[in-house]
C-alpha cells in the first residue's frame, strides 16, 4: 500500500470522529430544555394570535390602534391611487370626472401655493395615496387646460427637454435614490426651463427619496369619509348623508384602510343600497371582497418587489408582534423565495435600504408602542406592527399557500426554521402559521409542517406540533379532534406526547372531551420497553409526566368541573389515581406569576372555603389528604406545605388561607402529627414567624 493510501487510511477515522463530534455538537446546540406544560400554556397565550388569547385565556394580546403614547395614536399607512396613464396627453374626460369627486386638504393647499410660485412642486408620499390625482387637480386649480403625463427620464436633467410647451406636466414615481440623488441645482435649472416655456410640473416621489435639501411637500390625502362623501352625495343628495353614514357596514368600512378606487366602488354599492337595489348584508360583504382584491394585487402584480412581498407574508405571521422581528425574519423568507425565482444569483438585501414607515404604508399597517411579554418579564416601549384590517393576515397566508404553490417549498422551509428559533414568540407564531394554513388545506399543512414536527427527535418540535394542532382546533377544523384522539392512543411515542400536550392546552375550551381522552390514554397499556425495564429509580416516566401536565392544566384553568371529576376517579379508578395525584401536586407547586407570587391552589381553596358552596374546598382537602398519605408523594407534599408556610411570613392572606386548610387536614391523628412536626421544625430559631402563629392558632403546641 502506498504512503498516500496509508496516510489517507490513517486520517479517515480521525476525520469521521471529528465529523461525529461536530454533529453531536450541532444536535446538542439544537436541543432545548423541556418546558413545563403550564409555562408552555403561558407562552401560547402571550405570543399567539388574537384567536388564541380570546378562546383560551379570554384576554387580548396587544392593542388596536397606531403608535401608542399614553392615549394618543398615530397611524402610518396609505391610500391607493389609480394606475398612472401612459406618456402623452391626459384625456379631458378623465380630468373632469376626477374634478367632480376630488376633495382638497391641507397638504394640497400647501402644494398649490408652491406650484403657483415656483412652477414645480414635488409631492412626497407613499404609493396608492392619491398622489397622481392630486397632481392633476393641482394643475387644474391653476387653470391649466392641456396636461401631459411624462415617462421618468434616464436622468433628471433630461426633463428640461420634455417640458418645452406651455402645458401642465405630471411625472409620477421619479426614482431618486442615494445613488441617484436630486440636487438643488438641477431643480433650479428645470425651473428656469418651465418659466421659459410657461409650463408647470408636478413630480411625485416615494417618502424615502433622497431629496437632500430640495424642497418638497409631504402628501397626506383626505380622510376616507371625505372621499366617500364626495362619491355618494352627487347621486343621493347631501340630506341623506348622515343616515347613510350611520349604517353599521359603512362605519366598519371606514375603520379599515382602502384604496381610493375601493372607496369609489363601495360608494357605488352604498348608492345602490340607498336605491333599494341591495340590502345591508350585501353591502357589508363587499368589504371582504376588497381585502381579497388587495391581497391578490400584492402577490400577482410586479410591484411590490419580491423582498416586499416576503415582508407582507412575514407580517401575516407576526401580526401584532415586534416590527424588528418581522423585518428580520422576512429577509430569511426573501432569501428562500429568491432562490426559487433566481437560482444561482445572490439575493440583493440592502442593509439600510427600507424605512419602517414605507413598509408599513405598503402593508396598510399601523405601528404602535406597547409592552412585550418575555420570559424575563414585560419589556416596555416595544414597537409593534399590525394590519389595519384583521382579515388581511389569514387571507394573505391562505392565498400564498393555495394559489401560489410554487412558493410552498420556500414558505414551508421558512416556517420550519421559525420553529427551531430560541425565542418563544417566534416558535409560537410558527405554530399559528401552520394552524392558519391548515384551515386552508389541512392535509398539506399536516404533511409539510405538523407531522414532521410531531415525528421529530427533539421535544421542542413536538410542542410546536401540539401548539399548531391546538390552534387549528380553535379555528374549528373538525378533523383535528379525530387526529388528536388517534395519536393519543396510538403507538408512536412522539405523537402521543404531542396529542396529550394539545389536549392539555385545549382543556379550558373542551374540558369534557379532553378529560375523557386523557383517561383513555391512561388506560392504554404502557410501551413494552417501559414494562420490561421500568423507569430508573423513582423517576416518573415521560408519558406519565405529560399526562399529569395535561391534568394540571385542566385543574388550574377549568377548576371545579375537573376537580369534581378527578375527586370521583381518585377513589374509583386505580389507573387514574397516580396521574391525578401527580397533577394536583404539580398544580400546588405553581405560583400566580405576579408580584404576590402566591400559589393559585391556595387562593382557590380560600375562595372556595369562604363561598356559599364548600364542595370545592372539601375536594381540595381530599386531594391533600391523599398526598400526605401516599408514600410516593408524602415528602414532596410536605415540602410544598413548608414553602407555603414560609411564604405566609409577610402575607396575612396566605397565612389565613393556610390556617383554614391545615385546620381541615389535622382532623386525623396522623396528619395532626405531620403538620405539628412541620410547624414545630419551621418555628425553631425564629426561621418562620408564621409557623409559630399557625401552630398556636391550630392548638398544635
Amino acid at each position: 500500500m502506498s504512503q498516500e493510501a496509508a496516510a489517507a487510511g490513517a486520517t479517515k477515522p480521525s476525520e469521521e470522529a471529528a465529523q461525529d463530534g461536530e454533529k453531536k455538537q450541532e444536535e446538542t446546540a439544537g436541543e432545548q430544555p423541556r418546558q413545563e406544560a403550564w409555562a408552555a400554556r403561558r407562552d401560547l397565550i402571550a405570543h399567539g394570535p388574537d384567536f388564541v388569547s380570546t378562546l383560551v385565556a379570554r384576554d387580548q394580546f396587544g392593542q388596536t390602534g397606531g403608535y401608542h403614547y399614553g392615549d394618543k395614536h398615530y397611524h402610518i399607512g396609505s391610500r391607493a391611487e389609480p394606475a398612472p396613464a401612459l406618456s402623452g396627453p391626459i384625456p379631458r374626460a378623465e380630468i373632469d370626472e376626477l374634478a367632480g369627486v376630488f376633495r382638497g386638504c391641507a397638504s394640497f393647499d400647501e402644494a398649490l401655493n408652491r406650484l403657483r410660485d415656483d412652477r414645480v412642486v414635488i409631492l412626497s408620499g407613499g404609493r396608492e395615496t392619491g398622489r397622481r390625482s392630486a397632481a392633476l387637480m393641482l394643475l387644474r386649480r391653476l387653470g391649466v387646460d392641456s396636461m401631459r403625463s411624462l415617462i421618468p427620464p434616464a436622468s433628471f436633467p433630461a426633463l428640461s427637454d420634455q417640458v418645452d410647451t406651455s402645458a401642465g406636466y405630471v411625472l409620477c414615481d421619479l426614482a431618486v435614490s442615494r445613488n441617484r440623488p436630486l440636487v438643488e441645482a438641477q431643480l433650479l435649472a428645470l425651473r428656469e426651463q418651465l418659466e421659459r416655456s410657461r409650463a408647470h410640473l408636478v413630480i411625485t416621489v416615494e417618502p424615502s427619496a433622497a431629496l437632500g435639501g430640495v424642497p418638497s411637500v409631504r402628501w397626506e390625502p383626505p380622510s376616507a369619509e371625505d372621499m366617500l362623501h364626495a362619491h355618494v352625495t352627487p347621486a343621493t343628495g347631501a340630506d341623506v348623508w348622515p343616515d347613510l353614514l350611520a349604517i353599521t357596514a359603512v362605519q366598519e368600512f371606514l375603520t379599515r384602510h382602502h384604496r381610493p378606487q375601493e372607496i369609489k366602488q363601495f360608494a357605488l354599492q352604498l348608492v345602490a343600497h340607498h336605491r333599494g337595489e341591495i340590502d345591508k348584508a350585501e353591502l357589508a360583504a363587499w368589504g371582504e371582497t376588497a381585502v381579497q382584491t388587495q391581497v391578490s394585487r400584492w402577490l400577482t402584480e410586479e410591484k411590490p418587489e419580491l423582498r416586499d412581498k416576503a415582508f407582507l407574508v412575514s407580517l401575516a405571521v407576526f401580526d401584532k408582534a415586534p416590527y424588528a422581528v418581522t423585518a428580520e425574519l422576512s429577509d430569511s423568507l426573501f432569501v428562500r423565495l429568491h432562490a426559487l425565482q433566481e437560482p444561482g444569483l445572490p439575493p440583493p438585501i440592502p442593509v439600510f435600504g427600507s424605512s419602517r414607515e414605507d413598509r408599513l404604508r405598503l402593508a396598510h399597517a399601523d405601528g404602535y408602542v406597547t409592552t412585550e411579554v418575555t420570559e424575563w418579564g414585560p419589556l416596555k416601549g416595544r414597537f409593534c406592527a399590525r394590519f389595519r384590517d384583521e382579515r388581511t393576515a389569514p387571507l394573505l397566508l391562505e392565498e400564498v399557500w393555495n394559489l401560489h404553490p410554487s412558493a410552498r417549498p420556500a414558505l414551508g422551509e421558512w416556517i420550519r426554521e421559525l420553529a427551531d428559533d430560541r425565542r418563544p414568540l417566534v416558535r409560537t407564531r410558527a405554530a399559528s402559521a401552520a394552524a392558519l394554513l391548515a384551515t386552508a388545506d389541512l392535509s398539506s399543512a399536516m404533511a409539510h409542517l405538523i407531522e414532521p414536527w410531531a415525528d421529530g427527535r427533539q421535544p421542542h418540535t413536538w410542542l410546536t406540533a401540539a401548539n399548531a394542532l391546538t390552534m387549528t382546533q380553535l379555528l374549528d377544523v373538525s378533523a383535528v379532534s379525530r387526529i388528536l384522539h388517534d395519536w393519543c392512543i396510538g403507538e408512536v411515542e412522539s405523537r402521543r406526547w404531542t396529542a396529550i400536550r394539545a389536549y392539555g392546552l385545549l382543556g379550558p375550551v373542551h374540558h369534557e372531551e379532553t378529560l375523557a381522552a386523557l383517561v383513555d390514554a391512561m388506560h392504554r397499556p404502557p410501551p413494552a420497553a417501559e414494562t420490561e425495564t421500568g423507569p430508573e429509580d423513582d423517576e416518573v416516566p415521560e408519558e406519565a409526566r405529560q399526562l399529569a401536565d395535561a391534568l394540571e392544566l385542566l385543574l388550574l384553568a377549568v377548576r371545579e368541573p375537573v376537580l369534581t371529576a378527578l375527586t370521583e376517579l381518585l377513589t374509583t379508578d386505580r389507573v387514574v389515581r397516580p396521574h391525578a395525584l401527580l397533577a394536583f401536586l404539580q398544580a400546588c407547586r405553581q405560583t400566580n406569576g405576579d408580584d404576590s407570587d402566591r400559589p393559585p391552589v391556595l387562593d382557590w381553596y380560600a375562595e372556595a372555603a369562604a363561598g356559599e358552596d364548600p364542595t370545592a374546598a372539601r375536594h381540595l382537602v381530599v386531594f391533600w389528604d391523599a398526598l400526605l398519605t401516599d408514600r410516593t408523594h408524602n415528602r414532596t407534599a410536605l415540602g410544598v406545605l413548608r414553602s407555603w408556610v414560609r411564604g405566609a411570613d409577610d402575607d396575612p392572606e396566605t397565612e389565613s388561607a393556610l390556617a383554614s386548610l391545615l385546620g381541615a387536614l389535622v382532623t386525623t391523628p396522623t396528619n395532626r402529627r405531620r403538620v405539628g412536626h412541620l410547624l414545630d421544625t419551621e418555628s425553631r430559631g425564629s426561621r418562620s414567624p408564621a409557623a409559630a402563629r399557625l401552630s398556636k392558632r391550630l392548638a398544635l403546641d
